[in-house]
């Protein structure tokens, strides 16, 4: 079993170690962690492992992991250990979606018990998506980046041709479109798959202290440098290194960046020995670089290095016609975040969404989500003419987005309840509704 696989987080250091020698004995090996924050790096939708967490945790707690956790992949068993007979606090979690709430003091028969029952299910949900992708169905790359505009058709393949090679990326997009989405799917498909993913926010590295942040350093190579330190490039070896907004790293850091890209080998501060580097990198902007390089704000020879591969991230308003189903998908995501159930969207609030532009992008339209399920999005308000002429819309529209997906499937019925977040009967009666019969032609003419 790879050591990658069991992930446990607790800030006692005598508990974390206790812990790992105890799920040893009963065949499990363990990777341990002071606080939750590195995990994140180490997870996503193809880890094939299972998170060990304590609850209560300076800085990110048990609960905020989880949370974080399911927002990259909601299958991913999470445990959740507390030192505190705290009974609301298991059914918050429960309904949060932790695969399983231990009570401290436990044995390491019961814990390992759990944990290989969560291996077990992990193993299977991982199987389950590999098989569908087979017989071509939705895959994994589809589920995190749905749409069936033109330009999300050509984003997924070429996302799926570049992450199967080691091509150094750059991703290109408004603020909100899913940059780091793409970044993410692009490791997770990808041969580095079981190795971390570091992410690097360029805009938010101290300027005083970038380059120890990002090389490392050796003990003296600075007043405060009491001891050597790894640097974020060093921690990703073997897996990928992300750098969001690579637009604002400084011009005087591009020229050695430069290098570690063309040689793979890195400096630590304080020292004159290279240490060899094996990562992919993925570096995202918002910014037009070529723009950046007439201003002499960006290296041309930085850009022409990076751009091996590139992807471009549409903006909602480049495929405004994913936005209802996008956008049905994003509650359903946000139900199963908060613990609510399954809701049924009002025809005219997905009517009103879709006649809405969207400058956030998806960011914005994901915090519409999460405020209708939480009861704070406000609904559409008409006066009693408007209200007739609505209605109308709302049927005609509801109408074509039905008989639209019923012709993507095939007639399948499943599949377009599923994806529309309805009931199999509230499709039927619409059906009946509409004059829709699932009997189609491949291109939806019947419905013309």
């Amino acid at each position: 079993m790879s050591s990658s696989r069991i992930l446990l987080i607790d800030d006692e250091e005598e508990m974390r170690r206790s812990s790992a020698q105890a799920l040893g004995l009963y065949g499990l090996d363990v990777v341990t962690f002071a606080n939750a924050e590195p995990v994140l790096e180490r997870v996503g939708y193809g880890f094939d492992g299972v998170v060990v967490s304590d609850i209560r945790m300076p800085g990110m707690d048990g609960m905020t992991l989880l949370q974080r956790i399911r927002e990259m992949d909601a299958e991913l068993p999470v445990i959740l250990v507390s030192g505190h007979a705290d009974v609301q606090l298991a059914v918050t979690a429960m309904r949060a979606g932790v695969y399983d709430f231990v009570e401290k003091p436990f044995t390491a028969q019961q814990l390992a018990a759990i944990i290989r029952r969560a291996l077990d299910r992990r193993s299977l949900v991982l199987e389950n998506r590999r098989l569908r992708a087979v017989a071509g169905k939705r895959d994994d790359v589809e589920a995190r980046l749905p749409g069936r505009t033109q330009v999300m058709v050509d984003l997924r393949y070429r996302l799926r041709a570049i992450g199967a090679t080691d091509a150094d990326t750059l991703i290109i997009g408004d603020t909100g479109v899913g940059k780091e989405v793409v970044a993410r799917a692009l490791h997770d498909i990808s041969a580095r798959a079981d190795r971390p993913l570091i992410a690097i926010n360029c805009a938010a590295l101290p300027e005083n202290l970038i380059e120890s942040e990002l090389f490392g350093h050796e003990a003296g190579a600075f007043p405060g440098a009491l001891r050597p330190r790894y640097g974020k490039f060093e921690h990703g070896r073997g897996g990928t290194i992300l750098l969001d907004e690579i637009g604002s790293m400084p011009i005087e850091l591009q020229a050695k960046f430069l290098r570690v890209l063309q040689e793979r080998v890195i400096t630590r501060l304080g020292s004159n020995d290279p240490v060899p580097l094996d990562v992919r990198f993925i570096a995202t902007s918002k910014v037009n670089l070529e723009g950046e390089v007439a201003a002499a704000r960006f290296r041309a020879d930085l850009l022409y290095r990076l751009n091996v591969a590139t992807l471009h991230v549409p903006s909602l308003a480049q495929r405004r016609a994913d936005v209802p189903l996008l956008f049905l998908q994003l509650v359903r995501e946000a139900a199963a975040r908060y613990g609510r159930s399954d809701m049924e969207v009002p025809p005219e609030t997905v009517t009103e969404i879709a006649g809405r532009s969207w400058p956030g992008n998806v960011r914005e339209l994901r915090n519409a989500a999460d405020r209708l399920v939480l009861g704070l999005e406000p609904q559409p308000e008409d006066g009693p003419e408007q209200s007739q002429r609505l209605s109308d819309k709302v049927a005609a529209y509801e109408r074509s987005l039905i008989a639209s997906a019923l012709s993507a499937h095939g007639g399948s019925l499943r599949p377009v309840y599923e994806m529309l977040g309805i009931s199999r009967k509230t499709l039927y009666e619409k059906m009946q509704k509409y004059g829709l019969d699932k009997k189609i032609r491949a291109n939806g003419d019947d419905y013309a």
